[in-house]
This record gives structure tokens, C-alpha cells and sequence, in this order.
């Protein structure tokens, strides 16, 4: 499971937020969050699965702890995304890298059929597109992966 989706559950994030400065049991967690018992230990156990906690025996009980290194290393890579990102502006999904995810390369290959970035400017359908309207909506038409598809349909 993706980390970001494993905190993005509130209960979840809620319990790194407990345990960032104390370790825990399962019952004390489940109590301080009003959740069952039941429910806390799932959400450990994804927590844990990612990398977030870590659970040692004290005894009976086992008490939980946060991994620190995982949380830098996930708010590192954060960094690292808006560090390198490039400047902003009009730039269609269709010219952006992909990975080889094949849900991903639908979603890109339809996107311009809805003018992804101004729907606004857009006079008709995409195919109806004057190469003014790409120019204003995507920039440069000659590097525009759809200004290329309709050069390769018209042939």
C-alpha cells in the first residue's frame, strides 16, 4: 500500500500523532481515540506493514512506537518532489513522464479529449481545436502530443 494512503486515514494518522511522543498499547491507544480495541490493532498492523511503527513486548501487552527514520525518509521524498519540480505553467498531461501503470496511459491518452488544463478556451470538441486554441491552452502546438496526433490522423 502506497505510505500516503496508509497516513491519509485520520485514525491512522491520529495514532502516529499519540505515539510520536509516548509508546502505547493497543488498549491505551484505543481508549485515548474512542475506537475498539479490534479497530486500533488493524490500524497498527497497516501502520506497521509501512514502516511507521514498530510494536515491542513489554510483558503481556506489546507497546507501540514510531519508526522516526520512516517518517523523514516519506517527508524527505516530499521535499525532494517540490525541490525539483519545475517551473509552473500550462503544460499538458500528455508531455508529462509516466509510469508503465496501465490505468495511468488510459487516463493520459483521453485527457486532452476534455482539454485538461483550460476547458474554458475551447470552442467545440478537442477535435474542432484550432491550432490557436492548443497554442493558448498547451503552448508550443509543434511539441504538443495531440497537435501530433492530428497530423498523424490526417494523413
Amino acid at each position: 500500500m502506497d505510505k500516503l494512503r496508509v497516513i491519509a486515514d485520520q485514525t491512522r494518522f491520529n495514532l502516529l500523532k499519540l505515539l510520536i511522543n509516548n509508546d502505547l498499547c493497543v488498549g491505551a491507544l484505543a481508549t485515548r481515540l474512542g475506537i475498539s480495541k479490534a479497530a486500533a490493532s488493524q490500524h497498527l498492523q497497516v501502520l506497521r506493514k509501512a514502516g511507521f511503527v514498530r510494536g515491542e513486548k513489554r510483558g503481556y501487552w506489546t507497546h507501540y512506537s514510531v519508526n522516526n527514520e520512516a517518517i523523514r525518509s516519506l517527508a524527505s521524498q516530499l521535499v525532494a518532489m517540490i525541490d525539483n519540480e519545475p517551473p509552473r505553467g500550462l503544460t499538458c498531461i500528455k508531455a508529462l513522464p509516466i509510469e508503465n501503470d496501465k490505468q495511468e496511459r488510459k487516463v493520459i491518452k483521453m485527457c486532452c479529449n476534455d482539454c485538461c488544463q483550460q476547458p474554458e478556451k475551447i470552442k467545440g470538441t478537442p477535435e474542432e481545436c484550432t491550432p490557436e486554441q492548443i497554442r493558448e491552452c498547451h503552448g508550443d502546438t509543434e511539441k504538443h502530443p495531440c497537435a501530433e496526433e492530428k497530423k498523424e490522423e490526417q494523413k
